[in-house]
């Protein structure tokens, strides 16, 4: 497909960071809403056990991020040969479908089954978007279209997610809820009206699937699965922390929220510029300062200061780490690129399961509300070692790797 002209370009391109706006508002807004969504859908339990119903809410965390990890490749290998346009636009019928039952669901079990369903089209969505929005880039800047759909993801964080939590905080999360589905109904409307039409996709499910046979592939996904997971235990958990550790009132979660936003942002901006020259540093430099800054809120969580400054922090650290991590996984998966951006939705996802899983248990089993920080320092570790192994291995393997830069050049 040709670059289409700026004045065309620029709105489809808006559409697409539209719909990844609205996706971060859906992944992340229950990280503020988990007292209230408690209280909702386990009344009884949480008027004997607070915390307890606070932890089990947290599994609707868990439910979409595991709806991910099941989607992300399931669709990359289904929809190999489908047109890019009409592949996002049916992903975003689907989180419409997916964000109104979450909304509407009357039980908490079907709540997990809502939730679910719409995390299927996440992983999907950012490698068909992403590189539909490249192609739109033209030659040469396909980077720069990457950055646009997934600069959405940062604008929910600092903007999208603490005002929809303080919608949901006053009016209720069913409705925080049905405001993110009608974000979607505008995405997916704006994606109709100015995304081009692409000729259908050049790969087939059998390169797609052949992905998945490199060792390296699977490598650096269980280092991001893992190594992710520290930042989703320390944040999945940050509304009864700012209430019941910092002791602030429930206002303040959306403000911690706009600091974690605003560190991603950073994050995202410095990271992304430091991989393109240094992939394998960053990311053993993003894993050390991930392992600090969740350090950081284990310790002073407990005044304000500390809640807030470790809060960006672990935002920064995390996005500086992102593109790090897409990068290796662009290199060591040539040939399939739609499987590639869906296995790293697949690992921050099952990091995202398995951070608020584990934070879950350790605030079950009695040890407060800052412990999941502390799993998120252990997680932060073992993400490190990975890392360094990873290191080590490219050295020996240089030549039979590409780089992330060879690998777009030949798009």
């Amino acid at each position: 497909m040709d670059a289409p002209l700026p004045q065309r370009r620029w709105p489809a391109l808006l559409a697409l960071a539209l719909g990844a706006v609205a996706i971060g508002l859906t992944e992340f807004v229950p990280a503020g809403l988990l007292p209230q969504i408690a209280q909702d859908v386990l009344g009884d339990e949480y008027v004997h056990a607070p915390s307890q119903a606070v932890a089990r809410a947290g599994w609707m965390i868990t439910a979409y991020a595991l709806g991910v990890v099941v989607g992300a490749p399931l669709i990359a290998v289904v929809t190999a040969r489908m047109r890019r346009n009409h592949l996002v636009i049916g992903l975003l019928v689907l989180f419409v479908l997916g964000t109104i039952a979450s909304a509407l669901a009357p039980t908490f079990e079907l709540v997990l089954v809502a939730r679910f369903v719409a995390g299927l089209p996440h992983g999907a969505y950012f490698g068909a978007a992403g590189l539909l929005a490249a192609s739109m880039m033209g030659p040469g800047t396909e980077g720069r279209g990457f950055a646009i759909v997934l600069s959405g993801l940062t604008v929910a964080n600092v903007a999208g997610v603490p005002l929809i939590t303080l919608l949901g905080q006053t009016a209720g999360w069913r409705v925080a809820y049905l405001v993110i589905a009608a974000v979607f109904v505008l995405a997916l409307a704006a994606v109709a009206a100015t995304a081009p039409k692409t000729p259908a996709a050049g790969g087939s499910p059998a390169a797609e699937l052949r992905a998945l046979r490199r060792p390296q592939v699977w490598l650096v996904a269980v280092t991001g699965a893992l190594g992710f997971s520290g930042f989703f235990a320390a944040t999945s958990y940050i509304a009864p922390m700012t209430t019941s550790v910092t002791g602030l009132p429930a206002t303040a979660v959306a403000w911690v929220l706009v600091a974690v936003g605003l560190g991603m942002t950073a994050g995202n901006v410095l990271g992304g510029w430091y991989a393109d020259r240094h992939p394998q540093r960053a990311m053993l430099l993003g894993f050390t300062g991930m392992i600090l800054a969740t350090a950081f809120v284990w310790l002073t969580a407990a005044w304000p200061v500390g809640l807030f400054t470790g809060a960006f922090l672990v935002g920064a650290t995390t996005l500086f780490l992102a593109p790090a991590l897409q990068a290796r996984l662009i290199a060591v998966a040539p040939g399939a690129q739609l499987m590639g951006a869906a296995l790293n939705q697949s690992a921050t996802n099952i990091a995202n399961s398995l951070g608020a899983a584990v934070g879950s248990v350790v605030i079950g089993a009695g040890l407060g509300y800052r412990a999941p920080a502390a799993a998120g320092v252990a997680f932060g570790v073992i993400g490190l070692v990975l890392a360094v192994i990873g290191a080590v291995l490219n050295r020996r393997n240089a030549a039979d790797v590409p780089s992330a830069q060879t690998v777009m050049a030949k798009r």
